[in-house]
């Protein structure tokens, strides 16, 4: 594939067992997001305690001490109240297993946090490899619009018909308001840049990331998208 001749890349995704939230409140979401910064890396994983919370800021081109080496490559991503969505390419052998071994870190948290026992996240972590460029072309859109779910008017976006989204300036006003994901990275807005590689996507996508996003919606006749088996 000319997108990724040197690389594969997969959609990564879970989602809290019996479809619970995995995200409560805003310290959830930062400590997710601090984890996808501090884990992935080939040296051990540091222990954080309650009392050692993450700041939210936590990745807005700070960089750790040391020379770091990267697992995984994270070109997008995307937290839900209850699930998550990464893309993922490996920068070393197996990286994406150790990533999301280390990962489980944020299970043993929040279950510290919030008082409960048991698994956080459904079963094992699907893994989807994006193997045609159809795919790779619309993945990471489809990540970015999963926040539409929460505003009124713009639940249908997955249909991509004329009208299914109801105000599309109101829809991309909610997405530069939603903080966990890459989408603001992707369009030139610091938030969390030192977990994210964009060279892939911007490569693709061009260098306008919100007008071809704009463009993906306004295309009726694009193929349905596969994803809508994996919904969460």
């Amino acid at each position: 594939m000319g997108y990724a001749s040197q690389m594969e890349l997969y959609h990564v995704l879970n989602k809290g067992v019996d479809g619970r939230k995995i995200f409560l409140d805003t310290q959830d979401y930062a400590r997710f997001v601090h984890d996808l910064y501090e884990f992935n890396d080939t040296a051990p994983a540091l222990q954080f305690s309650r009392a050692s919370q993450p700041d939210a800021h936590v990745g807005r081109g700070t960089s750790n001490m040391g020379k770091r080496e990267r697992l995984v490559d994270i070109h997008g991503w995307e937290l839900m109240k209850n699930h998550y969505h990464l893309l993922l390419s490996e920068r070393v052998e197996n990286g994406i297993t150790l990533f999301l071994r280390k990962m489980s870190g944020y299970a043993r948290y929040f279950n510290e946090r919030h008082e409960r026992r048991g698994n956080l996240f459904q079963g094992n972590t699907k893994k989807i490899p994006i193997t045609r460029q159809e795919h790779f072309l619309y993945i990471l859109h489809y990540l970015h619009l999963n926040s539409l779910d929460y505003l009124p008017g713009a639940k249908k976006w997955r249909e991509r018909d004329r009208g299914a989204i109801s105000d599309i300036p109101k829809a991309f006003e909610y997405l530069r308001n939603y903080r966990w994901s890459s989408y603001l990275d992707y369009c030139g807005i610091r938030n969390f840049p030192s977990i994210l590689t964009t060279s892939l996507f911007s490569k693709a996508l061009g260098p306008d990331y919100s007008s071809a996003l704009k463009e993906y919606l306004s295309d009726i006749n694009i193929e349905e998208m596969e994803l809508k088996s994996l919904e969460y």
